[in-house]
C-alpha cells in the first residue's frame, strides 16, 4: 500500500498499555513534525476521549467506516496536538463484530478504507480491542506492521504466542506483507525485580525486535487520559512523558525517519 506506514498495536490481553502507547506515540510523533491517524478498533472507545474526544456528540465513528461504508475524511477528528487526528470508536462498535461475519470481504473492510487517506498521513496507529476477533483481523489485514505493548508482569509472554501465531495466519491469507514492528515494555517498576526478569525474558524472546526505551509505570500516565491530553500536554516533564518522547524518537530512526 502507497503513502504512510500502516501500524496496528495489538495484544489481545487487556491493561497492557495498548491505548496509551496509541495516544502517546501518536502525539510523539506528531510533535516531531509527523501527520498522524490513530484508528480507534475498541468498543470501549479509550482511546478516542483519552484524546479529548467527546463520545457522547461522536455523530460517525469507526463503526461507521467498518459496516455503513463511511468515508474515513468524513469521521475523522482533529484533537489538541496539531497534526494529529483520530477516527473515534464507540460502543456501537461492539456490534460490528457480528455485523461483519455477513458481509463481502469482511476482513479487508478497514484496508479498503483507508486506502482514500493513507498518502495523506506519514504513518496510521490501529489501537485493536483486547481480543482476537473479526476487529483486530480487520486491524492485521489493514497494516504493514505490528506494534506489540507488553506490561512487566506476571504472564507477560502469555498470550503472546497465540498472537504471533494470528499474524503468521493473517500473514499466510490475508496480507502477506504484514510484519512485526517491534515490541514495547510497559508498566515497569523499577523497585521490582519482577520487572527486570520480565524485561529480560522479552528480549532474550524478541531480540532486536524489542524497544531499547522502557516505558514506566506512572500515576501521571493513568491520570492523563481522564483529562482528554496526552501525557505531553498533561505534564510534559514527567517520566512517561520523557520515555514516550524517547520512545518516537526511536521508532522515527527505526523507519529511517530521523
Amino acid at each position: 500500500m502507497s503513502g504512510g506506514t500502516i501500524v496496528v498495536i495489538a495484544n489481545q490481553k487487556g491493561g497492557v498499555g495498548k491505548s496509551t502507547t496509541a495516544i502517546n506515540l501518536g502525539a510523539g510523533l506528531a510533535l516531531q513534525d509527523e501527520r498522524i491517524l490513530i484508528v480507534d478498533l475498541d468498543p470501549q472507545g479509550n482511546t478516542s476521549s483519552g484524546l479529548g474526544v467527546d463520545r457522547g456528540a461522536i455523530e460517525s465513528s469507526t463503526y461507521d467506516v467498518l459496516v455503513g461504508g463511511v468515508d474515513v475524511s468524513d469521521v475523522l477528528e482533529p484533537t489538541s496536538v496539531k497534526g494529529l487526528h483520530v477516527v473515534p470508536a464507540t460502543i456501537e462498535l461492539a456490534g460490528a463484530e457480528i455485523e461483519l461475519v455477513s458481509m463481502f470481504s469482511r476482513e479487508h473492510r478497514l484496508r479498503q478504507a483507508l486506502q482514500s487517506v493513507v498518502e495523506e498521513y506519514d504513518f496510521v496507529l490501529i489501537d485493536c480491542p483486547p481480543s482476537l476477533g473479526l476487529l483486530t483481523i480487520n486491524g492485521l489485514a489493514a497494516a504493514d506492521e505490528v506494534l506489540i505493548p507488553i506490561q512487566c508482569e506476571y504472564y507477560a509472554l502469555e498470550g503472546v504466542s497465540q498472537l504471533t501465531r494470528n499474524i503468521d495466519l493473517v500473514r499466510g491469507s490475508l496480507n502477506p506483507e504484514l510484519e512485526i514492528e517491534g515490541v514495547v515494555l510497559t508498566m515497569f517498576d523499577g523497585r521490582t525485580k519482577l520487572s527486570a526478569d520480565v524485561v529480560a525474558q522479552v528480549r532474550e524472546h524478541f531480540g532486536e525486535t524489542t524497544y531499547r526505551t522502557v516505558i514506566p509505570r506512572t500515576v501521571r500516565l493513568s491520570e492523563a487520559p481522564s483529562y482528554g491530553e496526552p501525557i505531553e500536554a498533561y505534564d510534559d516533564m514527567s517520566r512517561g512523558a520523557i520515555a514516550y518522547r524517547e520512545l518516537a524518537r526511536e521508532f522515527r530512526r527505526r523507519h529511517g525517519r530521523a
